[in-house]
């Protein structure tokens, strides 16, 4: 074995399951005796920029008052009442980088992360989302979907569902770095949001979705607010529709061309179809088997819209397992997708009006709606 092989084989493997931050409050004996055990480690990465997010709650509290960098320092102190350096607030673990970041706890630290947000999310309406429950199955899409409602907090808690790891080739279109790969996406998800907001309740299914899980991951820990369902099997998209127009939850999906958005409002309209009577008329026995590639052809057909598909899709559908590994997708489609399904998400969460339906974004041919709502929806509030 030559030194290189030798030495590679004395470091540890990358830690590919861990993703839940841990959260120290100084005051408490035992957590701050867990803090004092970290900060003796070695290697451990200290950020502490306290001052300067309580700077930035006492500008919160009184947007009105202009004060000079001295007096917000002034302020910053008076509001730490005597408190030492490393005792205000909370410090937060990432087990996975090694740092250790100090910052407001979370009644606080929410009020200033979302403060940009107003008054396009009113802290009443903050507030209602930080109670939310959603589910994203599948995460291409999935990710920028869930980063995206991440930042605007636009929950409370997440699910998250996928059995994929994370390869070379989805980095042309999921935002993560060469260190993840090989994590599965879920965990890779998970981290990225913990690192955004620790505060924010994360639930992992790594094994992907399954009949025998379907029902958990919809109603464990209470029924979920919505679904968004981004997966590429075609017998998981139907059987979880199936079971969340039972359970009355509606669900989102974006299709990553032509900004391609399906919208089905199971809560308002218990008796919809599925995608939207689109495939009513096949067989939907076959999906409670294992299905060949030429049996999904007809399904994926409907479910996408083979006559609306752009021309480039449209020539390389054909070209799958042929000249090409699978179905082509571009970052620029999967952002789009997150921003648009967050849009959406929002929308049905906080009851202003968003009817079922199918819409296309296309900057190329305009926004199109077709497929509308069987009856007229109703909602709490109009925007």
């Amino acid at each position: 074995m030559d030194d290189l092989a030798l030495a590679l084989a004395k470091v540890s493997d990358a830690d590919h399951r861990t993703y839940l931050p841990e959260i120290l409050h100084p005051t408490r004996s035992e957590e701050r005796a867990r803090l004092m055990m970290l900060l003796a480690e070695r290697g451990i990465r200290v950020h502490d920029v306290l001052h300067g997010q309580v700077r930035e709650l006492i500008r919160t509290h009184s947007p009105d008052r202009r004060s000079s960098p001295e007096e917000l320092d002034r302020a910053a102190d008076a509001h730490l009442q005597g408190h030492g350096p490393g005792m205000y607030g909370v410090w937060v673990h990432y087990p996975w980088s090694g740092r250790l970041v100090h910052m407001l706890d979370e009644e606080e630290f929410a009020l200033v992360r979302t403060d940009r947000n107003r008054n396009k999310i009113t802290r009443e309406e903050q507030q209602v989302l930080s109670t939310k429950k959603v589910g994203v199955i599948g995460l291409s899409v999935g990710q920028s979907v869930a980063l995206t409602m991440a930042l605007e907090r636009g929950f409370g808690e997440i699910r998250l569902a996928d059995h994929d790891i994370l390869e070379l080739s989805n980095l042309n279109r999921i935002r993560s770095g060469v260190h993840a790969l090989g994590a599965n996406k879920v965990i890779n998800v998970a981290r990225e949001i913990a690192e955004i907001d620790p505060f924010l309740k994360v639930v992992c299914f790594t094994e992907g979705i399954d009949r025998d899980n379907i029902n958990a991951f919809l109603t464990d820990g209470g029924d979920l607010d919505i679904l968004i369902e981004e997966c590429d099997s075609v017998d998981v998209k139907v059987y979880a529709r199936q079971h969340a127009k039972r359970l009355g939850i509606p669900v989102v999906m974006d299709t990553s061309d032509r900004g391609l958005v399906d919208v089905e409002r199971f809560d308002l309209e218990p008796e919809r179809p599925i995608l939207h009577g689109l495939i009513d008329d096949l067989d939907l026995a076959v999906v409670e088997r294992p299905m060949s590639d030429l049996e999904k052809m007809p399904f994926l057909g409907r479910m996408v819209g083979m006559e609306t598909l752009s021309d480039r899709m449209k020539r390389s559908l054909p070209e799958v397992g042929k000249t090409l590994v699978t179905w082509p997708q571009l970052a620029s489609g999967v952002v789009l997708g997150g921003a648009l399904v967050t849009e959406i998400v929002r929308r049905v969460l906080l009851g202003i009006h968003q009817p079922s339906g199918r819409w296309w974004n296309d900057f190329l041919t305009g926004s199109t709606s077709a497929m509308p709502q069987m009856e007229p929806t109703r909602s709490n509030s109009e925007e």
